[in-house]
């Protein structure tokens, strides 16, 4: 569990990034965290990671208070983070290595590392990539590579800075994927992103706008919350573009009840 409360956060310079942001998320939810840049989205994920402290408030993760310099090891075993660039993550020139690498510097006990870095990368399609060089790899690849260091730790809190920002959308679909079947494994998903689209992957979705939280849906209200999303002026999804679309053509579609990929089909047989 993530509990995040009463927090804000200041830079040095005094410019305060995010004020009063209340949020906790449960074990085995896959939360996204949407807003514009600048609007203190990644400095949430810093936050959350440890990696900076609030100004005011406090971070507790797993019940380990962020601000605990004693837990600092503890927290990092508890919560891994995938960035937007990969090979901003990834410093060895082989797979097994790079992975290896984050189990040893946590020391991460494992009776069988080579089998416990071949779980994670089974668990991200890259199974078949564990000796092969990171230098051969495509972003993508990379990406899911950084994924699979994380899994390797054994935390079961994943927190993801705008992952696909860099990835074509082959790569992006390959993320999505993982992502899904990563939530039916039990791990709690954060996502970090400003592709509004991306927000329906997610059971929940927080915006965050002028430093605060503006709104906290749950999946079926964003659905059915159109004007909503209008006057948070942060979009609509392109499923829900369409749907208004049909509205005004008198076609009236529940997307309660259908996946996008129904939905998809659906549309096609109203030609």
């Amino acid at each position: 569990m993530v509990e995040i409360n009463n927090v804000s956060y200041k830079y040095k310079s005094g410019n305060e990034v995010l004020k009063d942001i209340n949020i906790t998320i449960n074990d085995g939810e896959f939360v996204a965290i949407i807003g514009k840049n600048g609007s203190g989205k990644s400095t949430l994920v810093k936050l959350i990671s440890g990696l900076e402290k609030p100004t005011k408030g406090d971070v507790i993760v797993n019940k380990i208070n962020t601000k605990s310099k004693k837990e600092t090891i503890e927290l990092r075993k508890n919560v891994g983070v995938v960035f937007q660039n990969p090979e901003n993550q990834i410093l060895f020139n082989k797979v097994y290595d790079d992975i290896e690498f984050g189990m040893r510097n946590l020391s991460v006990n494992s009776s069988d590392t080579e089998n416990t870095i071949q779980e994670a990368l089974e668990k991200v399609g890259m199974q078949d990539y564990i000796k092969k060089g990171t230098f051969e790899l495509s972003l993508g690849q990379k990406q899911r590579i950084t994924i699979a260091s994380v899994l390797a730790l054994n935390t079961k809190i994943i927190v993801l800075d705008e992952p696909t920002t860099m990835l074509d959308p082959e790569g992006k679909k390959s993320i999505y994927e993982i992502l899904k079947n990563l939530k039916q494994l039990g791990y709690t998903i954060i996502y970090i992103t400003n592709v509004i689209d991306e927000i329906l992957l997610a059971d929940r979705v927080i915006v965050i706008k002028n430093k605060q939280i503006q709104k906290d849906f749950c999946k079926k209200e964003i659905l059915n919350n159109i004007e909503t999303l209008k006057e948070l002026d942060i979009g609509l999804p392109v499923i829900l573009q369409i749907s208004e679309k049909l509205k005004q053509k008198g076609i009236n579609l529940n997307l309660n009840e259908f996946t996008v990929d129904e939905l998809v089909e659906k549309i096609g047989d109203l030609k």
